[in-house]
């Protein structure tokens, strides 16, 4: 009796043990190794002057290779007219990078009212235009924010639920998530009006609660050509500035985010004048 006494006293202190264990075991995180990446914004050539935003992208390509970042994204309108022409040009800047680059569309690139056609267009000559990458532990989700803009039929529908599903999903795998789009979620505040710089106020308010339920660390856009940055909860809320031509006359150029296990920051690098 005493020895089967023994061995269930000795069973439960396992067991305890094992549970302790498993607790520290999920309460710990692997840090995150330090890394930086690029945020493009409108490169849309052809807004600028054609040959002046070839320039200018061109420009962009050869500072951010210096700086050595992971990757870059470009947050939409690619070009100003999307043709055959016009996209081969970017096509051949963009290879240019030493490092991958991640793009997403425009209204320029798909159109203000996207249909068949300018979608089928782009997804030929550019590629996905809805899609995540992964970037050490963080996940990137690419967004297609005109059909966000405009209901188009089947499409927005289906670009949404891709959106709801994949967010939570990764939420709930407490995953780090950074969204790029083209279009700002808002201009000033959650609840403005729409105007044609923002996205609509129901759908508005829907992104915002699947972002802020699922810890989302950012939202990067372009679209405005003002350098547009906001917080909504923890999240921050950045459009910053372009390679092609910028309302609010700041210089033109790229931000450089730097993450790390305990901050999300970002600085703006102007393109220098070339010699």
């Amino acid at each position: 009796m005493e020895n089967k006494e023994l061995a269930y006293m000795n069973g439960k202190f396992l067991v305890g043990l094992l549970c302790l264990l498993l607790t520290a075991l999920s309460c710990f995180k692997k840090e995150q190794e330090p890394f930086t990446f690029v945020q493009l914004c409108d490169t849309q050539l052809g807004m600028g002057g054609y040959e002046h935003d070839i320039k200018s992208f061109k420009q962009a390509v050869s500072q951010i290779n210096e700086l050595e970042p992971d990757f870059a994204v470009i947050c939409g309108d690619l070009v100003h007219h999307a043709s055959d022409s016009s996209y081969a040009d970017f096509k051949s800047i963009l290879k240019g990078f030493n490092i991958p680059c991640y793009l997403a569309p425009g209204n320029h690139d798909v159109g203000n009212t996207p249909n068949d056609i300018t979608l089928a267009y782009y997804r030929d000559v550019i590629g996905k235009d809805y899609f995540t990458f992964k970037n050490r532990d963080i996940t990137f989700m690419v967004t297609n924010t005109q059909l966000w803009k405009v209901n188009v039929t089947h499409e927005s529908e289906k670009h949404h639920e891709w959106f709801k599903h994949t967010l939570d999903s990764l939420g709930k795998k407490d995953a780090s998530i950074f969204v790029i789009g083209h279009y700002p979620i808002f201009l000033k505040t959650p609840d403005e009006k729409e105007v044609y710089f923002n996205l609509p106020l129901n759908t508005r308010k829907e992104i915002l609660s699947l972002l802020k339920k699922n810890k989302v660390k950012a939202y990067l856009s372009g679209h405005k050509h003002e350098t547009v940055i906001n917080q909504f909860g923890n999240i921050q809320l950045v459009s910053g500035e372009t390679t092609s031509k910028n309302f609010d006359k700041r210089p033109l150029g790229f931000r450089l985010w730097n993450v790390t296990s305990d901050s999300v920051s970002h600085n703006f690098v102007a393109l220098k004048e070339k010699e």
